[in-house]
């Protein structure tokens, strides 16, 4: 559970979720496998940030228990006040936009 607070919040509601693509099989590097192989990576790298960075982990672990509205309007409050964290977060995300913008 706890798991799955940071990973919705940190991830999909914090990055600005570009949703889970459909993965096409006739595109290059686009297969279900790419796609976790990506995601595999942005989990470890939002992993490894909000362990470096207590005060984010922290943020996103007191969203435990709201729902996702209430999460998503925090988190859009925590981010515009801090457009570095915001910023450092998309920069995560980025592999799984790209893959989203490759394969569709």
């Amino acid at each position: 559970m706890f798991t799955r607070v940071i990973a919705t919040g940190a991830i999909s509601l914090s990055l600005l979720a570009v949703g889970a693509p459909i993965a096409v099989a006739d595109e290059p590097n686009c297969t279900a496998a790419d796609l976790a192989g990506v995601m595999a990576g942005v989990r470890a790298a939002t992993s490894a940030y909000l362990f470096t960075h207590p005060d984010v982990n922290d943020f996103f672990t007191s969203l435990k228990g709201q729902s996702n509205d209430q999460m998503e309007d925090s988190v859009q409050v925590y981010l515009e006040d801090k457009p570095q964290i915001r910023a450092e977060l998309q920069g995560l995300r980025q592999p799984a936009t790209d893959f989203r913008n490759r394969c569709g």
